[in-house]
């Protein structure tokens, strides 16, 4: 039994990077201008229901970094803790028993506080760049967070609603090895 709920985590948190990657590769023209809007980070919300998801959550923010952000290492590295933090926060929301909403502050404030430490630096090295301040690029990304921190507040409470835990997705796991005896 406890290898059927390894197997599935694993094959979920699979699915979660996928469609992590699926979504930035989607949503590029609106997830990198000048306030950037990424959607996928709406994901972070996640281990409120799925705590298993906190790794697999970093893990998809740094390979959506080598695979769509362009950035070099300190990007693909920086987003992983980046990933990892923010979904490690809304875990410990969760398991202090808080109100769905306040998932959404790691989601906007984590990303938009951090990621510019590393990120204006770079972009402003860049060939025929102006100089990008930590400010003006936090102010950006804290904006182009809500929109995901708000979606990521609205994804938990439809799972709640509807039921979907990791115990229902074993119990479904069960219904079709069942239907395929």
């Amino acid at each position: 039994m406890k290898k059927d709920n390894n197997l599935l985590k694993l094959t979920f948190s699979a699915m979660v990077i996928a469609i992590y990657i699926i979504i930035m590769f989607a949503s590029q023209w609106f997830s990198f201008g000048a306030v950037q809007i990424r959607i996928a980070t709406s994901l972070y919300a996640l281990p409120a229901i799925f705590p298993f998801l906190v790794f697999p959550l970093g893990l998809a923010n740094g390979l959506s970094n080598t695979f769509v952000g362009g950035l070099g290492p300190i990007d693909i590295i920086g987003g992983f803790i980046v990933g990892l933090l923010t979904s490690s926060v809304v875990f410990i929301i969760k398991k202090y028993k808080l109100n769905d909403w306040f998932i959404a502050f790691p989601i906007i404030f984590i990303p938009g506080l951090i990621v510019p430490i590393w990120l204006a630096p770079i972009l402003s090295a860049l060939p025929d760049a102006q100089k990008i301040t930590y400010v003006a690029l936090a102010l950006s990304l804290l904006a182009g967070q809500f929109i995901p921190g708000v979606v990521g507040v609205l994804m938990v409470k439809e799972l709640k609603r509807r039921k979907i835990t990791f115990g229902s997705l074993k119990i479904h796991n069960k219904i079709v090895e069942a239907d395929n005896d």
